[in-house]
C-alpha cells in the first residue's frame, strides 16, 4: 500500500507550490518513485514540475461518453489503454492530472474515474503525492481518502485559518481515513502573530510550521519556471525541508 500524502487548502495560499516543495523533498531522501496526482480540474502542479500535459483522465472520459472507443474494445480496456497513456513519466516521480470534468458543474463521473485511477496504479507506487483542488469540494465528494498525511496549507490571516480549520473538521467528520493532519502557514512575513499562533492551538489542528514569503519563489512562480528547480538555499525551500523532515520521518 503506497504512503499517500495529499494536500488541501483554500485558493491563493501556494498549496501547489508546497507541493512541488514536498516532491523535490522526498526526491533528495529517495523517497520514491512518486506518484504525483493532481486533482484539480484547473490544474497547474506540471508547470510546478516543470512536465508538459500531453493527456488527462477527463479526456479520456469524455473520448468514452462520445463513442471514440475503437471497435471490439470494452470501455473498461479502452479506459485502462488512456489510463496508461495519461500517465506522464519523468525519472524519480509520475504524473497524472485529472482535468476537466464533463460538462458544467459536473464533478462526480470525472472524481471516480479518478479514484479508479488511483486504485490501480497505488501497488506501482510506494509514495502518492495529491494536490487537491482548492476549498472542501475534494474532501465532501471523497476525492481525498486513505492518506497517511494531510497537509493543510494556509495563510497567517484569520479568514485562511478558518478555511483551514473547516477543511480539517469536515475531514475528521467524514471519517476519510485521514492518519495525521498538519497546518503548514505558507508566505508568512515576519513571523506569525501570537493571536494566530493562540487560534490554532484553540482549533487542535497540528501546527507543523511556516514557510516565510520569498521573492524568488514569487518570480518562479510568475515567470512559470519549475518549483522543483529552487536552489536548495532559497530560504522558503529550505523551511519547507525543515517542515518536512518533522513530520514525515
Amino acid at each position: 500500500m503506497a504512503f499517500t500524502i495529499a494536500l488541501a487548502g483554500k485558493g491563493g495560499v501556494g498549496k501547489t507550490t508546497i507541493a512541488g516543495m514536498l516532491i523535490k523533498y522526498m526526491i533528495k531522501n529517495g523517497k520514491t518513485p512518486i506518484l504525483a496526482v493532481d486533482a484539480d480540474s484547473n490544474y497547474n502542479l506540471n508547470e510546478v514540475l516543470g512536465l508538459k500535459v500531453t493527456d488527462t483522465l477527463g479526456n479520456a472520459r469524455e473520448d468514452m461518453k462520445k463513442g471514440d472507443v475503437p471497435g471490439g474494445m470494452t470501455k473498461d480496456i479502452f479506459i485502462s489503454m488512456r489510463l496508461e497513456e495519461a500517465v506522464i513519466e519523468s525519472g524519480d516521480y509520475d504524473l497524472i492530472v485529472m482535468g476537466q470534468p464533463e460538462g458544467t458543474g459536473c464533478y462526480c463521473a470525472a472524481n471516480t474515474l479518478l479514484l479508479n485511477c488511483l486504485e490501480r496504479l497505488s501497488d506501482n507506487y510506494p509514495y502518492i503525492v495529491m494536490d487537491n483542488e482548492a476549498g472542501m469540494e475534494h474532501i465532501s465528494r471523497l476525492t481525498t481518502k486513505n492518506v497517511d498525511v494531510l497537509i493543510i496549507v494556509g495563510d497567517a490571516s484569520r479568514r485562511g485559518l478558518q478555511a483551514a480549520f473547516r477543511i480539517n473538521r469536515l475531514a475528521a467528520e467524514l471519517h476519510i481515513g485521514v492518519v495525521k493532519s498538519y497546518l503548514i502557514l505558507n508566505q508568512v512575513k515576519n513571523s506569525v502573530p501570537d493571536e494566530i499562533m493562540a487560534l490554532i492551538k484553540e482549533n487542535g489542528l497540528a501546527f507543523a510550521g511556516m514557510v516565510p514569503e520569498d521573492d524568488v519563489v514569487y518570480d518562479y512562480d510568475s515567470n512559470g519556471k519549475p518549483t522543483v528547480e529552487l536552489p536548495e538555499d532559497n530560504p522558503a525551500l529550505q523551511a519547507a525541508f525543515g517542515i518536512f523532515d518533522r513530520i514525515l520521518n
